[in-house]
């Protein structure tokens, strides 16, 4: 599987050292946010993960809600990129299985983010929902087009777009926000293995799905 891109977490203009201690916030906030929520996170908790002193991490943010919110800002871009990648030039069950590998890759590699996403999901995205029916939703949109019209062609079996990529997100992102289950249903001799069984799995169904 390749390997999905770091999210950008760092802004222009910042000297080096800033970048450097945002990095490092960002980082320990990640764990604490992936592990407790926004709710449940404390500037001190983030402050130690990072092993920051409190006021030191209030002078790059003021608030747990703005560390949080530019890791969102920052995720989301990150998140929807390998959707704007199908390109319609491309052979249609190839496209969309490369679509698949890269999502579970995202799971494989960064699964606190996974799950930093998926707690926003479930309390109602009240900071993201204007980018799922705006921005997500006009390139899913765009993507469904590409899917539905290679349908229409042929070229692939019958499919609702908008259903296919559900499920995508929900077989891909389960490795990440699941793993605790998905590693004890497993057992420990497969521990291990899981993503690779998975890719497999995925790409036999996917492509028993589309084919003609």
């Amino acid at each position: 599987m390749n390997s999905p891109s770091r999210p950008r977490l760092d802004s222009g203009g910042k000297t080096r050292i800033q970048r450097e201690k945002r990095a490092e916030i960002f980082e320990a906030a990640l764990d604490v946010f992936a592990e407790a929520g926004l709710r449940g996170a404390t500037l001190d908790r983030i402050a130690s993960q990072a092993g920051l002193s409190k006021p030191n991490v209030v002078y790059y943010f003021d608030s747990k809600e703005a560390i949080y919110r530019d890791l969102l800002e920052a995720l989301l871009d990150i998140w929807i990129d390998p959707l704007r990648q199908i390109s319609a030039d491309g052979d249609p069950v190839s496209e969309i299985l490369a679509y698949v590998h890269r999502k579970l890759a995202m799971s494989r590699e960064m699964p606190r983010e996974s799950r930093l996403f998926a707690t926003e999901m479930i309390q109602n995205a009240p900071r993201i929902s204007d980018v799922l029916s705006g921005d997500l939703k006009a390139l899913v949109d765009e993507k469904a087009a590409v899917i539905e019209g290679w349908a229409a062609e042929g070229r692939i079996a019958p499919v609702d777009a908008r259903h296919l990529m559900f499920s995508i997100w929900a077989t891909t992102q389960h490795y990440a926000d699941f793993d605790v289950q998905v590693r004890g249903v497993l057992g420990p001799d497969r521990e291990a293995r899981r993503f690779d069984e998975a890719d497999e799995f995925l790409t036999a169904m996917y492509t028993r799905l589309l084919t003609v």
